[in-house]
C-alpha cells in the first residue's frame, strides 16, 4: 500500500494563494449577461472601443438609427485578392517600422489610421490621404472595406507582403498575443513563431475577394 503523506498545516492554502485566479466569464456590455466564446463584438465609434455583446443586443443596437448610429456590428468576413499585391515598396509610402500594421478607415476622423503591435500595445498614427491612395487607389480589398468594423492586415516577410481584409477583432486579438509575447527590441523567437501561427490561421481562414461584391 502507498503511503501519501499529509501536507504540512497551511500548505493547502498557500499553494491556493500563489495559484492565479480564474479569468473573469465574458459578459454582454449592455445587458449583463454571461457570454460564449465566439461572442458578437460591436465597434462603439464614439469611443473608438469594441465592446462584447450577446447575440439580441448586437442586433438590436446595429439596426439603421439605434443608438444614434454608435454602434456597429463587427462582421466575421476574411477576404484576399490574388489580383492585387502590396509592393513592398508600400513600407516606406506607409512609413510602418516593423513587419505587421494594420490599416482602417476610422468614420470619426473621415481618414485612415494606421496601427501596428508592440509591446505596449497597438501604436496608432493618422495616416496621409496621399500615402493611401498611393498604396491602396487601385485595390479592391481597400474599396470593399468598412469603416470602423474592418481592417487591411499586412505583414512583410522576405518573400513577400501579404494583405488581408479581416474583422477588426482579430487585429486586436493579434495585438494582445503580441504583448503577451513580445520580448526585446524585434520581438523574440516566440513572438515571431505568434505571428506565423495566426497568419497562417488566417489565409487558411481568407476566402478570395467575389467579383460582385463591388458592384
Amino acid at each position: 500500500m502507498t503511503v501519501h503523506p499529509l501536507p504540512r498545516p497551511g500548505t493547502a492554502l498557500l499553494r491556493g494563494m500563489r495559484a492565479p485566479a480564474p479569468p473573469k466569464p465574458e459578459r454582454c456590455a449592455f445587458c449583463g449577461i454571461r457570454l460564449a466564446p465566439g461572442h458578437r463584438h460591436l465597434a462603439d465609434t464614439a469611443e473608438r472601443a469594441l465592446v462584447c455583446a450577446c447575440t439580441a443586443c448586437a442586433l438590436l443596437l446595429n439596426r439603421p438609427g439605434a443608438a444614434g448610429d454608435r454602434y456597429r456590428g463587427v462582421p466575421d468576413r476574411c477576404l484576399t485578392d490574388p489580383r492585387h499585391q502590396v509592393a513592398e515598396a508600400a513600407w516606406a509610402t506607409l512609413g510602418i517600422p516593423v513587419s505587421t500594421a494594420f490599416l482602417l478607415f476610422n468614420s470619426a476622423l473621415d481618414a485612415p489610421v494606421l496601427c501596428y503591435p508592440g509591446p505596449a500595445g497597438a501604436t496608432e498614427s493618422e495616416l496621409a490621404a496621399t500615402a493611401w491612395r498611393t498604396v491602396f487607389g487601385d485595390s479592391r480589398l481597400a474599396a470593399a472595406l468598412e469603416p470602423d468594423v474592418e481592417a487591411l492586415l499586412l505583414r512583410r516577410t522576405r518573400e513577400r507582403v501579404q494583405c488581408f481584409l479581416v474583422p477588426i477583432d482579430l487585429c486586436y486579438e493579434l495585438v494582445g498575443r503580441m504583448r503577451l509575447r513580445w520580448r526585446g527590441f524585434d520581438g523574440g523567437a516566440e513572438a515571431h513563431a505568434e505571428l506565423d501561427a495566426f497568419f497562417a490561421a488566417v489565409a487558411d481562414r481568407a476566402r478570395t475577394l467575389p467579383e460582385e461584391i463591388l458592384r
